[in-house]
């Protein structure tokens, strides 16, 4: 299974036409200690660049964006729960919704792990 990133430092990974969606590493640093995470509804559609998510932690308040077009199939309700997993494993576990993408050749716009890391050496 392949990742990709978005400089908004989301990750996806692609199961057949579903992708699954979190933050990096990265961005959970950034936030700082996540208290609270607001999830959309299954059979949401969302467009790329639209707001997926909102992310809350002690420093400040962010949205995870939809990095492509589709239908939220599933939101990771576990999260609303237990915000701080998104602290604890950003790119596994703490995965934010699976989207049922459009159009896949969104995909070919986004970096490769090494495309990723090279980005954030820039940053």
């Amino acid at each position: 299974m392949t990742t990709r990133y978005t400089e908004d430092h989301e990750w996806i990974t692609v199961e057949g036409d579903v992708a699954t969606v979190g933050i990096t590493n990265y961005a959970q640093e950034q936030l700082g200690d996540v208290v609270f995470v607001e999830l959309p509804d299954a059979g949401k559609t969302v467009a790329k660049g639209d707001e997926a998510a909102v992310v809350e932690s002690v420093k400040a308040a962010s949205e995870v964006f939809a990095p492509l077009d589709g239908e939220i199939v599933e939101a990771n309700t576990a999260l609303a729960d237990e915000p701080g997993k998104v602290n604890e494993d950003p790119e596994g576990g703490a995965w934010f919704v699976k989207i049922r993408m459009s159009d896949k050749s969104q995909l070919d716009g986004m970096m490769d792990a090494d495309a990723y890391k090279a980005h954030l050496e820039g940053l």
